[in-house]
Order: C-alpha cells, then sequence, then structure tokens
C-alpha cells in the first residue's frame, strides 16, 4: 500500500475505505476472489454497471494501493492478467460480511446470493 495518502489517518476506518472504497472497487475485489482473470473476463463480469475506462482507472488505483498484482504477457494480441495479492485476499471476510448484510436486508432487490462458502447462488 505504498501509494496510499501519505497523511495520517485518524481511525482504522478511515485508512481502510482510502484504499478500497468507493463505488467500484469492492465489486471488483469481490469478483478476483480465488481467481486470477484477463481483462476482458473481468470487464464482461461487471459490464454494464462499470465502463472500460472506469475499470482501467480503478484497477490501476487497486494496483498502486497494493490489493491487486497485474500480470504483462508479451505476445500477441497482448495479454493482461489480474489477481488479487494477501492483503487484497485479507478485505474477503469484510466484503462477504457486507455481501450479506445486503442479502439479509435487500432480498427482494439481489438477483444472486454472495459467494460466501456458507451460501450458494440462487436465480
Amino acid at each position: 500500500m505504498e501509494n496510499a495518502k501519505t497523511y495520517k489517518y485518524n481511525w482504522g476506518i478511515d485508512a481502510t475505505l482510502d484504499v478500497m472504497g468507493g463505488k467500484w472497487k469492492p465489486l471488483i475485489i469481490y469478483e478476483l476472489n480465488d481467481q486470477t482473470l484477463r481483462f476482458s473476463q473481468l470487464l464482461a463480469r461487471v459490464q454494464p454497471r462499470i465502463t472500460q475506462r472506469m475499470l482501467t482507472k480503478e484497477l490501476r488505483q487497486l494496483e498502486q494501493n497494493g490489493l491487486v498484482t497485474r500480470k504483462v504477457y508479451t505476445q500477441v494480441p497482448p495479454k493482461v492478467e489480474y489477481s488479487l495479492t494477501e492483503i487484497g485476499k485479507s478485505l474477503m471476510p469484510i466484503l462477504d460480511q457486507l455481501c450479506d448484510w445486503g442479502y439479509q436486508h435487500m432480498d427482494d432487490r439481489i438477483k444472486y446470493k454472495c459467494e460466501c462458502p456458507e451460501n450458494e447462488k440462487v436465480n
């Protein structure tokens, strides 16, 4: 998390939200849970909610903050893969809890259950 803001935070939640907060970063982190995805695969999972431009911007910030790794393969056409770092993976229990809360309190608006171990996807 080398590039996180350099000022001293007043609370731990402030630091956490600075690094992984925002509208799209938690969703991107959640999609990368336990898997490596190419940019096109990740884009297909988050569209139409996130544009290609916004996904690129958010991935760069996540990489700068040490939550995501980006691996570039030197081939034609270019291949780029993204995966969570150990620090990024450490956020999954928190995101699982947020997902569970959403399911419990917004049940009629949610298409899929969380991918937490105790839950299975439903249509």
